[in-house]
């Protein structure tokens, strides 16, 4: 199973522009999900491109399966509840954080794994009609096994990983198989504008430099998010993300600052760390280093805790309104300190 670290490091290593134009338009409510309007589904087969070719989907599937991480987000978004979902991380029921519960409602899918590769036997039990994996690093060897079982649509195949692929194209990809193309577009809409709305609700956000970490110290280093898809939920709120971080990238996106460097941190206006790990954090919080730290002195440093670092790393049409709502007013809080 992909890791968290490995999960950031991929959203760092695909290209920052996705090309989508969505941006503007619909805005939520505070503290509500997104939704998909009137359930509307095809009525004929369609046909959908992605990295292994093209997958023509049945009318109106009706048991579809999610095998890729952050999935089954935009299927419940798109008021399509999968019959299997897949788990990643943080052992929430039925692989369904807090953001996405109301979408799920009653409903109990069965919980696949992959830290042994793609269960085949299972999903092959639950006998469904489409296979979403936008999210779950299909090969071409995995996809012609999935595809035997049920139509099955992998990543878009436009960015450099089989992961991590932009959630705006993972919705639009997901809304266009399951027949949902104008709700999944309208979701894209209404996520963007919730991020617009709270941007122009806090003016003193424009071109505060922010540093998004991981909650703990790894093997003597703090690994910061430079600017990309692991920060775009900082950018799109109006901050920036100091390029004095990126002499540290390696391992292909992640910049690893060595404790005895940490004081490069010293030049954001506000710290956010990914805090899924409480013991981590609390070793952390011990170490001389980290407590000189201006923002930490200034009290300009957040801790996400688990749910919201969650959030963050899921980046997905039904997580990311949950972070603006509940991230934006401790930043706002921050740069009052």
């Amino acid at each position: 199973m992909i890791s968290r670290r490995a999960f950031v490091t991929g959203l760092g290593a695909v290209a920052t522009t996705t090309g989508l134009a969505v941006a503007t338009g619909c805005s939520g409510s505070p503290g509500q999900a997104p939704t998909a309007g009137p359930t509307v589904t095809n009525s004929e087969p369609v046909t959908v491109r992605h990295v292994h070719g093209t997958t023509t989907v049945p009318a109106s599937p009706a048991r579809v399966v999610s095998v890729g991480v952050t999935e089954q987000d935009p299927l419940l978004a798109l008021g399509v509840v999968p019959v299997g979902v897949t788990e990643w991380y943080g052992d929430q029921p039925f692989a369904t954080w807090p953001w996405a519960r109301d979408e799920l409602g009653s409903a109990q899918p069965t919980v696949l794994s992959t830290a042994d590769g793609f269960q085949l036997e299972k999903i092959a039990a639950l006998r469904p009609d489409l296979i979403i994996g936008t999210n779950a690093g299909i090969e071409k060897s995995d996809y012609a096994k999935l595809s035997a079982i049920a139509p099955t649509v992998a990543h878009s195949g436009t960015f450099k990983s089989a992961y991590f692929e932009p959630w705006p194209v993972q919705t639009q990809l997901i809304g266009d198989a399951v027949g949902k193309p104008a709700e999944a577009e309208a979701l894209i809409a209404e996520v963007r504008g919730r991020f617009t709305q709270a941007k122009q609700a806090h003016p003193e956000f424009a071109g505060k430099k922010a540093i998004f970490l991981q909650g703990a110290f790894y093997e003597g280093a703090a690994i910061a998010s430079p600017a990309g898809l692991a920060t775009d939920f900082l950018t799109d709120l109006g901050f920036v993300v100091p390029p004095e971080i990126e002499p540290f990238i390696k391992e292909g996106a992640q910049a690893y600052i060595p404790l005895e460097r940490l004081d490069v941190l010293d030049v954001a206006d506000v710290l956010v760390w990914g805090t899924d790990d409480a013991a981590g954090a609390r070793d952390r919080d011990k170490n001389p280093v980290y407590q000189r730290l201006s923002a930490v002195r200034a009290g300009r440093s957040i801790d996400t805790g688990a749910e919201l670092a969650g959030a963050i790393y899921f980046t997905s049409v039904l997580s990311l309104p949950y972070v603006v709502d509940t991230l934006v007013p401790m930043l706002a809080t921050a740069l009052q300190a």
